[in-house]
């Protein structure tokens, strides 16, 4: 982009909407839903929009929901997507918040609670201020970030994103100083493929191992050796990682294993590697299986790709947050090895997929992703829905400035 800066002016939203999305994150975490199985969720953020004046909410993707916030003010026909995922996980929370989960064996450990009531802040705050903008920004509150089907591949193939210019995501990141927000350009999360692996020997007493073919002895030779193809056959500056996160087999005490299931996934930042780490995951858990005498039949399943952070796009959201919070609280970070379902939005739209800081040792707020005692410092949630509402708005109002 060329030509003069634009002045980026920070959304000052009320301290009723503020205080609306607390309340609206604390209802989330105690009542949360896996994914494609978010009624309740749906059913209560039309609800909360509903409260806000916000009309014409539609069903998307499932479970989800969108509404566009048109602009009355200065004629635009740019279009900006902010998108929020809201799904939860298969986690037994023990964090220990007041509100803490009602549904056994199910969490918010991903943060979606946080998204979805910043989404809602910056919705809010957009309807009230519609007259200070032209344009429109349509929020997306997507389904099943977490599992497939996925939620940000149906709400491409439901076209939300065919009349729209460009697309922005928040993620929480505990690992980011609360309050800060990260951004970068280029690549920013890895594509995530999944596999499942059945491991067939033969069964036999546990007094005779040598009768049968141990199936849980070839699986564990298979997880060691998957390892083998990042840290021998991979450059360590091109990202892959392979994990077997679930292993199942066995019956009884005094009888080998005749059948194992593994399942894992796949995550890698390039086509090439991602192609690679295909054919090496078939070949190496069918060789391993024959050299012990049983045999794996391997099921690959293409998931996501991976998140490009557009260059034009990441200076927006550098310039609103530093609008919001000052430029030594924006920080220039690389990517992070999670994967995200936004990637189908980057394919499609330029995009920028940006983390706002929740690490707070003095509210607990320590604790990775996807752990059972994950916390958020909701103190940073204000941050967060500034700086969407701040970039929709100048997103809206640019005609060729640059964002600097």
């Amino acid at each position: 982009m060329t030509g003069a800066a634009a002045a980026p002016i920070a959304a000052d939203i009320d301290t009723g909407i503020l205080d609306r999305m607390i309340e609206i994150r604390r209802h989330l975490h105690r009542n949360p839903e896996l994914s494609n199985q978010e009624a309740n969720t749906q059913r209560y953020l039309r609800r909360m929009l509903a409260g806000e004046g916000i009309a014409d909410v539609r069903d998307v993707a499932g479970y989800g929901l969108a509404v566009d916030i048109v602009g009355t003010g200065a004629p635009s026909n740019r279009k900006l997507a902010i998108r929020v995922d809201i799904d939860a996980l298969p986690i037994e929370e023990e964090s220990g918040v007041e509100f803490a989960s009602i549904n056994p064996g199910v969490m918010h450990a991903c943060g979606h609670d946080a998204h979805a009531s910043m989404g809602f802040a910056a919705a809010a705050h957009l309807h009230r201020s519609r007259a200070d903008f032209g344009g429109t920004v349509r929020l997306i509150f997507q389904p099943a970030e977490e599992d497939e089907p996925s939620g940000g591949r149906r709400v491409v193939e439901e076209g939300l994103l065919d009349d729209v210019d460009a697309a922005i995501c928040i993620h929480v990141d505990p690992y980011t100083p609360s309050g800060k927000v990260a951004v970068a350009s280029g690549p920013y999360t890895l594509a995530c493929d999944t596999f499942d692996i059945v491991v067939t020997g033969s069964a036999a007493h546990a007094a005779k191992p040598y009768e049968g073919v141990d199936a849980i002895a070839v699986a564990c030779s298979i997880v060691g050796e998957l390892q083998k193809i990042v840290s021998r056959e991979i450059d360590p500056y091109d990202p892959l990682v392979i994990s077997v996160t679930t292993i199942q087999g066995g019956s009884a005490y005094n009888v080998i294993a005749g059948r194992v299931t593994l399942k894992g996934t796949i995550r890698s930042g390039s086509d090439a590697t991602r192609e690679h780490a295909w054919r090496r995951v078939r070949a190496v858990s069918e060789g391993i299986a024959a050299s012990h005498g049983a045999s794996a039949q391997v099921d690959l399943h293409k998931g996501e790709p991976g998140v490009v952070n557009d260059v034009e796009m990441t200076e927006l959201i550098v310039a609103s947050a530093k609008a919001c919070i000052g430029a030594d609280n924006v920080l220039s970070t690389p990517g992070w090895t999670i994967a995200d379902d936004f990637g189908y939005y980057s394919e499609k739209r330029p995009s920028v997929y940006f983390r706002l800081g929740i690490r707070n040792e003095e509210v607990g707020s320590v604790f990775p992703l996807h752990h059972a005692r994950f916390r958020v410092d909701e103190a940073a949630l204000k941050i967060g829905a500034a700086t969407l509402a701040s970039a929709a708005t100048m997103f809206l109002s640019m005609r060729g400035e640059e964002f600097a």
